[in-house]
């Protein structure tokens, strides 16, 4: 996966919701089509990490086994587990589609996917302050008896729709997996890691100060963000639905970003001109990469132009 003199050596690609679908089936169909934006890049001459969300696919697991739970006493699964079901499973349907489309281009390189989890700090102001809703929805006297049950979980009524658990969101500190990861691109693997921003974890000092993973979500954009600086990207490249960032969005005088300094990006996104769950986070994770080391560029843009965003022809640049 040599580069052609010019073009940036190491990106890591963000991929959205949008790229994998809501269930298993229209997921194999979705990364078909994402698996020819991610070879694009590579014949391009970048050498590619792969990242990706999971909010619809961990939701899938959680309602399945509450709906077990409740109709049969299966045991419930706990949020660190439905992550790294849920890594594993994209991850073999992101290898699988990789595979077909190196067939169809007679390349032979490899793809793995690493189940990666990621340290927090347990001191994190996010432990005490949960704010990010996962799971199935519940009537008012279920939520109670639940909260009465394990004190330790959070439920809140969500716009009129019912009551969610709320879970934490912790900054991420340290990637668990690191070594592992660059093992595998020194070998010219193409890696998959830190799906759905990575598992959330702890040091357990009563355990020797090994790892136990946490109920709580790490946000997906700055999972890659820490990925990219550990994996020394010059390239952090957010796939989203939109080709572009844009101010006064859905308004008359909505206006399509095509470039910015991060200083002008946390600018706008302090003026709240970024959607606060979709894309303002995306724009935060890009400003900490674009000031991370002199040089390096983040890129927002839709994942059908992936090959065209790479070559400057759509697409958001958020640099220094």
């Amino acid at each position: 996966m040599s580069k052609p003199y010019g073009k940036p050596d190491r990106i890591v690609v963000a991929l959205g919701g949008n790229a994998l679908g809501n269930n298993p089936v229209e997921q194999i169909e979705a990364v078909s089509n994402t698996a020819h934006a991610l070879l694009g890049l590579i014949e391009q001459g970048n050498e590619i990490i792969i990242t990706h969300g999971n909010g619809p696919q961990v939701g899938m697991i959680q309602n399945a086994f509450a709906a077990a739970h409740d109709a049969i006493g299966t045991p419930e699964m706990p949020l660190p587990e439905c992550g790294a079901m849920s890594q594993g499973y994209i991850g073999y349907h992101l290898q699988q589609g990789i595979g077909r489309e190196m067939h169809k281009r007679y390349k032979r390189w490899h793809a793995a996917t690493v189940v990666t989890q990621i340290e927090c700090d347990p001191d994190d102001p996010a432990f005490k302050n949960p704010t990010k809703p996962i799971g199935p929805f519940y009537t008012e006297e279920q939520a109670k008896e639940f909260m009465a049950e394990d004190p330790s979980k959070v439920f809140v009524e969500d716009s009129g729709r019912g009551w969610r658990r709320v879970v934490a969101s912790p900054d991420p500190k340290k990637i668990v997996e690191a070594d592992s990861i660059l093992n595998l691109l020194d070998n010219e693997f193409i890696v998959i890691a830190c799906g759905g921003g990575g598992i959330p974890v702890v040091r357990d000092y009563e355990n020797k100060g090994c790892y136990k993973g946490v109920p709580a979500v790490i946000d997906k954009d700055l999972g890659g963000e820490l990925l990219a600086e550990d994996c020394d990207a010059d390239v952090l490249f957010l796939l989203t639905a939109v080709e572009h960032v844009a101010i006064n969005f859905g308004k008359p005088n909505q206006e399509e970003l095509e470039e910015l300094t991060a200083d002008e990006a946390e600018r706008l996104a302090d003026e709240g001109q970024f959607g606060k769950g979709s894309m303002e986070p995306k724009v935060r994770a890009a400003i900490k990469f674009a000031r991370s080391r002199k040089g390096r560029t983040c890129i927002i843009g839709a994942l059908d132009k992936a090959a065209e965003t790479m070559a400057g022809l759509s697409g958001t640049r958020i640099h220094e």
